[in-house]
């Protein structure tokens, strides 16, 4: 069992308040998964229990944490350097309980992640592996340690479509608890159990919390009723007070009225009983402002992002975007799949799939080269690592202005409003900044770049549940051309209406998307 008591965290800088009064309870059998936006706390959160030295660069925390005779184990988002400049072998020598597997248990495990065996000898570098093979490996080493709690940062990003529904059988089938943070919507639907939802309120100067034991669907249904059923509570509770006010007001006036006009001669008795009467009045008055105290207020909640792509874009339906030809993929003279053809035309959707290793995104960045070359459209590339193209001791405000006049920068600040940025988070680093948040930096680029082929390497990888089908929407109702890879499998079935599959013999098209369900 873990149970955390009376946690709070807040950042050091500016003293921002992260999580205020947590408490959580995870027993055996729980798969909990964390939610909530971008810049929320939900890595922080996961790293403050497995460790808390983890978080005391940039955060304080106080609070208690209680797991007797349990074993944690912990998936981090990305990579620590250390480890991406180890060998397979070197990383995988760093847990004890590799060296006394037996050689069959290995390859099992190899089988069911989709590695090869021999691949846990290599002395390849980690930090040149693909991004899936990056994750499969980490999650291989954590089971190794055999864990009885598992805190998983981020475990699908970059998985392919067999291994995903292999994570979602093992989370599903371990036998401890586990906590994990996704944006795969599928994922989280298909395995959770128990919601833990982090919002930042109030523009980002309070925090809450909510642990829900039920499915994920179940939550947002009844989250969405619940803040329905408060709404329309708190609205008939309005307008039962503004009829009071006003009565209370006529009352007012009318007894004021008759002591202005009340003669100066006129009897005591009636003076004193228009001086009661007004009297009774203002005790009505304390007694509405009593009563109105513990009325229902409008539900509080925080919104997902606001964000339109390309409003001015128009691609025709017969332009020819791209008939793209090669050869031969290769990455260090290791041929990965041969007579590679793709045409795009006018505001079509692709994605391609494929499994982790097989060039995907090698092959995606070649196809960018040679559209960001061309004059006859407009072309972006929003690659699957952000720093590729973020200067990260910029800020986000300084990165998006081209002029640095006064008009500009406020129309960039307004746009970052509306991506749930607050004032000090546009003037930090991007360095500082959480993965969705850079990622919305980038979507913000691209909308104001205007541009009408837009090349996207898992554009949905670090938006949160709740951003997901914002996105989803933005690009599905984008009239330029999207090329795209992603194992998003919500994005793949309501984006993309043609679906390629690389294989070592080039492009396949995908049918029925089968995959998907």
């Amino acid at each position: 069992m873990l149970q955390i008591r009376n946690l709070n965290i807040s950042h050091k800088k500016d003293l921002h308040e992260l999580v205020k009064d947590f408490n959580l309870v995870l027993n055996p059998g729980d798969k909990a998964v964390l939610i909530g936006e971008e810049g929320d706390g939900k890595s922080t959160l996961l790293k403050w229990i497995y460790r808390p030295e983890l978080i005391e660069s940039y955060a304080e925390a106080a609070g208690a944490k209680s797991s007797p005779g349990e074993r944690l184990g912990y998936l981090p988002q990305e990579l620590p350097r250390e480890d991406g400049e180890r060998s397979v072998y070197e990383f995988f020598c760093c847990e004890e309980g590799f060296l006394e597997k037996p050689p069959w248990e290995l390859a099992r495990l190899a089988g069911e992640l989709g590695v090869p065996a021999e691949l846990f000898y290599s002395e390849q570098r980690m930090n040149t592996l693909s991004g899936g093979e990056k994750v499969k490996l980490s999650l291989a080493r954590l089971m190794l340690a055999a864990p009885t709690i598992l805190l998983l940062d981020e475990p699908s990003n970059d998985l392919d479509m067999e291994t995903l529904l292999w994570l979602e059988k093992f989370i599903l089938h371990a036998e401890g608890a586990v906590l994990f943070i996704s944006h795969d919507e599928t994922l989280i639907e298909r395995t959770a159990n128990v919601v833990v939802h982090l919002e930042q309120l109030r523009r980002k100067t309070t925090s809450r919390a909510t642990v829900a034991r039920m499915p994920y669907r179940q939550f947002l249904k009844e989250r969405e009723a619940g803040f329905a059923c408060q709404e329309k509570l708190a609205r008939a509770q309005q307008r039962e007070e503004k009829a009071r006010q006003e009565k209370l007001h006529r009352l007012e006036q009318q007894v004021k009225h008759e002591m202005d006009v009340l003669p100066k001669a006129g009897s005591d008795a009636a003076g004193r009983l228009l001086k009661k009467k007004m009297k009774a009045v203002k005790s009505m008055e304390h007694r509405y402002e009593r009563e109105g105290a513990g009325r229902t207020g409008l539900p509080e909640y925080e919104e997902a992002m606001y964000f339109k792509l390309g409003e001015g874009v128009r691609m025709p339906a017969g332009k020819t975007v791209l008939e793209y030809s090669l050869k031969e993929l290769t990455v260090s003279d290791r041929v990965l799949s041969r007579d590679i053809f793709l045409r795009v035309r006018g505001g079509e959707k692709v994605c391609i799939v494929g499994k982790n290793g097989a060039g995907k995104t090698t092959l995606l960045r070649r196809i960018a080269e040679e559209l960001l070359a061309r004059r006859d459209i407009r072309a972006y590339y929003m690659p699957q690592n952000y720093s590729d193209l973020l200067p990260l001791s910029l800020s986000p405000a300084d990165y998006l202005s081209l002029t640095g006049d006064k008009e500009e920068q406020t129309r960039i600040r307004t746009y970052l409003g509306a991506l749930k940025f607050t004032a000090d988070e546009m003037k930090h680093p991007i360095a500082e900044l959480s993965g969705g948040q850079k990622g919305k930096v980038l979507l913000l680029q691209m909308s104001l770049s205007q541009a009408d082929v837009l090349i996207l390497d898992e554009p949905t990888r670090n938006f949160s549940p709740l951003s997901g089908p914002v996105i989803r929407r933005m690009l599905r109702e984008y009239r330029g051309a999207v090329i795209s890879i992603s194992h998003d499998r919500k994005y793949i079935g309501e984006v993309c209406k043609s679906v390629y599959h690389l294989t070592p013999e080039g492009l396949l098209p995908e049918r029925g998307f089968e995959m998907v369900k």
